[in-house]
């Protein structure tokens, strides 16, 4: 009876170690998720084979690459991103996502990996010389900018501390935006500058103003206390830096020769 039960402790003993090497095989990530908006070129878009491309989207894979793991976009609206990430649906968010701290208290940055500009678009012959026209004393000018981007933010704040008469009006997408624009149904967009070249180019009888609205810092977040994979990404961004893969991706979609 003794050697009966000997045997058949060491056969649960043996199941149920099988039972945690494979829990444990199953819980080990194996991908990266990224939450990105992509109608924000050259930081993120859809090419036209449908492949999502862009400055943002090369560098989360290189960064998937660094950690040995599998690399997956998802497209979703602009406002989704933060929520998405914050709930742990997604791992990490990019689409030209700056740091402020109202969203520091949903989730995580990372370093900073690039510069943004915020710029304004306005039509050719429009009376809109200046950022500073737009706080004019008796400036009533309807403002565009993308759904919960940093441009609809700060000109949102200014309002309400009593900055500047200008209403703002927000759209789903910077194109829905051009499009108001070039229909006149606002007058200037405020965007980030390197997607305002993209419209610009892409639609006559815009242009950018040649003063800057802002200047901001791009970084990606991640899930609140996510601390493990904070570290992992900061790490690994520090040496795409050093090794210059950072700086070549954004050459090839920003030329500055």
């Amino acid at each position: 009876m003794k050697k009966l039960l000997s045997i058949m402790l060491a056969g649960i003993m043996a199941l149920s170690l099988v039972a945690c090497g494979s829990n444990s095989s199953k819980d080990e990530k194996t991908k990266l998720t990224l939450a990105t908006s992509a109608d924000f070129p050259p930081y993120e878009y859809i090419a036209d084979d449908q492949s999502f491309v862009g400055i943002d989207i090369e560098i989360a894979a290189a960064l998937a690459e660094k950690l040995e793991l599998e690399f997956e976009v998802i497209n979703m609206d602009f406002n989704s991103i933060i929520a998405s990430v914050s709930s742990g649906k997604y791992d990490i968010g990019m689409a030209g996502l700056t740091v402020r701290e109202d969203r520091l208290q949903s989730v995580d940055f990372t370093n900073s990996f690039a510069t943004g500009v915020q710029a304004v678009i306005v039509k050719e012959d429009s009376p809109i010389k200046t950022v500073d026209d737009l706080y004019a004393e008796d400036a009533t000018y309807k403002i565009g900018a993308q759904i919960s981007t940093t441009g609809a933010i700060y000109f949102a704040d200014d309002i309400e501390n009593g900055k500047t008469k200008c209403t703002l009006n927000e759209f789903k997408s910077g194109a829905d935006a051009v499009s108001a624009l070039t229909s006149g149904k606002i007058d200037c967009i405020i965007i980030d500058k390197e997607p305002a070249k993209n419209f610009v180019s892409s639609n006559e009888g815009l242009k950018i103003l040649d003063t800057e609205y802002a200047v901001e810092d791009y970084a990606i977040c991640v899930k609140k206390g996510n601390t493990d994979l904070l570290n992992k990404l900061n790490t690994a961004l520090e040496e795409l830096k050093a090794d210059g893969t950072i700086a070549t991706i954004i050459e090839k979609y920003i030329p500055t020769k």
